[in-house]
């Protein structure tokens, strides 16, 4: 069964420009990734569990977590190569009502909801390290503008300044994991005790909170499966991309947590809100601070740019589907990117800025887990439909898989435990999205 009814579908001006490489897709899934959320999260890591093996081991966990989603992922993007990312695999998979609604909530409330908060951030960062006279919220219109007006250019101009920040970031967390490696020369971390008390059904629980911000923070490397249909040889490009930017980030999350750990051990750390400043701050006094607070700004910087080249190329698919609007299948002829899809995200990005930050977030996450795990279960139907069908194989299938989408499932049910206010908002928002979808098939066949 065709999942697309041939009569609804939109053909763009141009087709998209394959102008990305290997190395570009790889800095799009770090960037993807890494946002402010390593330097803040290992403080609430550290109030769940009070072991400095523990709090190292959630972070690990969550490593290989996000490195079994990466596999995953990477068998999909070899099975289908197509622009979209998870909206495709939705769409081919089960129905084109679900991946539509994945694009509904990532327009609304995922990956806009997202920028908005990450945008404040930057923003009140650049005020604080420039001194310039101006509200946090003209600053972030204007950030929003320049890096909309950037992407608009081109997709190798803005995979270009994606990669620029990236590198730039990972020097920021190698200069922390340096200086607190070799300026700082107590160390305060220590193996024993392990876990601190009795395996009990309360540690348990203790260490699945403590998940929770490890996850986030490992969230967003799945973007750069939106713009497979701009790399260069995505079969191979996309799938080594996703497994060597899911390390590196593992990588480097492991690294600030060990020396977070070593400079201000496990007590300090949860007492300390800004653990990174804290460091740099042992480390090369109030001068570190400054220069670990511009890290911090060039790290949502980044996170913000890639969100701005990847997701609206979801929106560019839909429309392209004919369950849009179908004038962001339209591609520009020179810089062959979707302008109309890219300013319309940024265009509600700053329709957001407004709002509650903290509730936003709150949804955010129940939506995006949802799909997450969805996404991921499409390799148990690919794989009874086409067993050979890729070069890359998730190890361990059917077994990491089922695991990887449990994982998903439990971070959705903590959210619906903890929050269950604003997760109602969000399957409203939702549900909202099943009547926008047949207006928009009727009104394309009409």
């Amino acid at each position: 069964m065709s999942p697309i009814d041939s009569q609804t579908q939109v053909a763009p001006s141009q087709p998209l420009a394959r102008r990305l490489g290997l190395f570009d897709a790889t800095m799009l899934v770090m960037g993807g990734t890494i946002g402010s959320g390593i330097f803040m999260n290992p403080h609430v890591v550290a109030q769940y569990v009070h072991t400095s093996s523990l709090v190292l081991g959630a972070w690990i966990a969550g490593g290989v977590i996000a490195l079994t989603g990466a596999f995953i992922y990477a068998e999909l993007a070899d099975r289908m190569p197509q622009v979209g990312g998870q909206y495709a695999y939705l769409r081919e998979t089960y129905h084109p009502l679900l991946a539509f609604l994945y694009g509904w909530v990532l327009l609304l409330v995922i990956q806009t909801g997202g920028m908005a908060a990450v945008t404040m951030t930057f923003s009140r960062y650049f005020l604080e390290l420039s001194g310039v006279h101006a509200a946090d919220w003209q600053i972030a219109v204007v950030t929003l503008t320049i890096l909309t007006v950037i992407n608009c250019l081109g997709v190798r101009t803005g995979g270009t300044v994606q990669s620029v920040l990236m590198v730039i970031k990972i020097f920021a967390i190698l200069l922390l994991v340096g200086a607190g490696t070799f300026l700082v020369k107590t160390s305060l971390f220590h193996f024993h005790p392990v876990i601190g008390q009795p395996i009990s059904p309360n540690l348990i629980s203790s260490f699945g909170a403590a998940m929770v911000p490890v996850l986030f923070a490992y969230g967003g490397w799945q973007t750069a499966c939106f713009v497979a249909g701009e790399l260069k040889d995505p079969r191979r490009n996309l799938p080594r991309a996703l497994v060597l930017g899911v390390i590196g980030v593992a990588l480097l999350y492991t690294a600030v947590n060990f020396i977070c750990l070593r400079v201000l051990g496990v007590a300090g750390l949860a007492q300390t809100v800004t653990p990174a400043s804290a460091v740099m701050r042992s480390a090369l006094g109030p001068t570190g601070a400054k220069i670990i607070a511009l890290g911090i700004a060039i790290s949502t910087l980044g996170f913000l740019s890639q969100s701005v080249l990847t997701a609206p190329r979801v929106y560019f698919a839909m429309a392209k589907d004919g369950v849009f609007f179908r004038q962001l299948a339209w591609v520009h002829p020179g810089t062959r990117v979707p302008v109309v899809a890219i300013m319309l995200q940024s265009v509600w990005t700053v329709v957001l800025l407004s709002r509650d930050y903290a509730q936003i977030l709150n949804y955010v996450t129940s939506m995006d887990w949802i799909f997450f795990g969805l996404s991921a279960s499409c390799l148990f139907v690919l794989r009874r439909r086409n067993p050979g069908g890729a070069q890359i194989r998730m190890p361990g299938h059917p077994v990491t898989t089922a695991l990887f989408c449990l994982a998903c499932a439990g971070v959705v049910a903590n959210t619906i435990y903890t929050q269950p206010r604003d997760t109602l908002i969000g399957m409203a928002i939702l549900a909202a999205g099943v009547p926008a979808y047949f207006i928009w098939k009727r009104t394309a066949r009409a």
